[in-house]
């Protein structure tokens, strides 16, 4: 980058800039901006005030997935707009998809290893008041079970995922198209009549 020709580093600062994102430092212009956060009904979690990027927070005790915190510039175009909502729809879609997945998840495999313990006749604890556990094979077993009984489910979550990551990636492209576009355009000068 440094034999760059100074008219050439003149364009390169905003297209960095443009393509950066909220999340970057290379926009200073963006660091006196309000700090908003859009509302998680996920965690508890809430970022900085101050803070004029997008925060991940800690796991959900769910889904084990990180909810995010989106930053809400003051001056946020309607297709930034756009795209932040998209992204927040998703978000939230995911979080609940796979809260109710891991519910299944474990009260399914608490099903399966009690009924396979009462038909060795074992209790659900041993002598020593410690859980009984089964050995790797027979849980092999069961998440191979649970594997094929969720196949068309994972199957419609893998194709809707992909979907809305196609959408957020064209939306994404848009906003930067949009902010390269504002850039660079010359800037309307008021006229005093």
């Amino acid at each position: 980058m440094a034999a760059l020709r100074p008219c050439r580093r003149a364009l390169v600062s905003p297209l960095c800039r443009a393509f950066s994102g909220p999340g970057c430092q290379l926009a200073p212009e963006r660091a006196g901006e309000r700090r908003d956060t859009a509302p998680s009904r996920v965690s508890g979690f809430c970022p900085p005030r101050k803070s004029c990027h997008d925060w991940i927070g800690p796991p959900d005790k769910h889904s084990n997935l990180r909810p995010v915190h989106f930053y809400v510039p003051e001056n946020e175009s309607p297709l930034e707009q756009k795209l932040r909502k998209l992204r927040q729809e998703t978000q939230e879609w995911n979080q609940q998809f796979w809260a109710n997945q891991n519910l299944t998840f474990c009260r399914e495999k608490e099903e399966f290893i009690r009924s396979r313990l009462k038909a060795k006749g074992l209790e659900l604890r041993t002598g020593s008041g410690q859980k009984a556990t089964l050995d790797a094979e027979e849980m092999a077993d069961f998440y191979k079970e649970f594997l094929s009984k969720n196949f068309q489910k994972h199957m419609c979550y893998n194709r809707d995922w992909y979907k809305r990551n196609f959408a957020i990636t064209f939306f994404m492209g848009k906003v930067a198209l949009e902010r390269v576009w504002n850039k660079l355009r010359p800037k309307q000068r008021k006229t005093s009549t």
